[in-house]
């Protein structure tokens, strides 16, 4: 089994290119990404759109917040992640979820993750947002799992849909709450800064997924400790490091 089956291409391939784009997400695509994982926030539309943060100005370098302008403003916008020394600053525009859907059309054996922001959640609100995504993701529903750091829209889901469902933590010790518990999701994705070194990870019903690693080490041990995904900015090299430490895992 490749390690392809064992690492999420973070946002598409930032180490490359900016998160969250398609030439980023084409690239992990290309360089043997068999999970994506994106991040969902409404325009001031309500168009469905891929970025992380709650304002535009580390991508962007611009004021305010995704939902405070029209998907059609938010198209003069470049998007070039100015914390990284990145040398390809190119003609790269906030997408739509529809785009990243026809992609995803082309790749049929690749699963996305899609992360529901809270900042759309929260001014929106859970049924809007939800109504707003999923009719897009009709024609790619059997690759795609809905995650959120929101149980509370991840319990709505579960009530209202039939996707894999993916809670997130910042911490471990979080995935004993009782609201987890009663969701079961299929999916737990968990900060790496939390997970215990040396303890076996065992799921209770679900996948775990750890973020955020770019040492090819730490993932293999977490593998080995029986995490069951890694995501990664850096998917093209974590593949080729990880094959020159030892054989995949099953």
């Amino acid at each position: 089994m490749s390690f392809a089956n064992h690492l999420v291409a973070h946002r598409g391939y930032p180490a490359r290119l900016p998160e969250n784009t398609l030439p980023s997400i084409e690239a992990a695509l290309q360089a043997g990404a068999r999970y994506i994982e994106v991040d969902i926030q409404l325009s001031k539309d309500a168009e469905p759109v891929l970025f992380h943060d709650r304002d535009l100005q580390r991508l962007c370098g611009q004021d305010g917040a995704v939902h405070d302008y029209t998907w059609h403003e938010l198209q003069v916008f470049r998007v070039h992640d100015r914390s990284r020394d990145m040398d390809n600053v190119l003609d790269i525009a906030i997408p739509n979820l529809h785009e990243l859907v026809a992609l995803l059309r082309q790749h049929p054996d690749v699963t996305v993750f899609i992360e529901l922001k809270r900042i759309s959640l929260e001014r929106f609100g859970i049924q809007e947002v939800v109504e707003q995504v999923l009719p897009v993701l009709q024609p790619i529903k059997s690759q795609a799992a809905l995650i959120s750091y929101s149980l509370e829209a991840m319990q709505y889901l579960r009530q209202t849909s039939d996707y894999p469902l993916g809670a997130v933590i910042d911490d471990w010790a979080q995935r004993e709450q009782p609201a987890i518990l009663a969701l079961k999701p299929e999916y737990l994705f968990c900060d790496l800064e939390s997970v215990p070194v040396d303890a076996t990870i065992a799921g209770n019903g679900y996948k775990t997924v750890v973020f955020e690693c770019t040492d090819p080490q730490r993932a293999y041990k977490l593998l080995q400790q029986g995490v069951n995904l890694v995501e990664t900015f850096a998917i093209g090299e974590m593949l080729a490091s990880m094959a020159a430490i030892g054989a995949p895992l099953e």
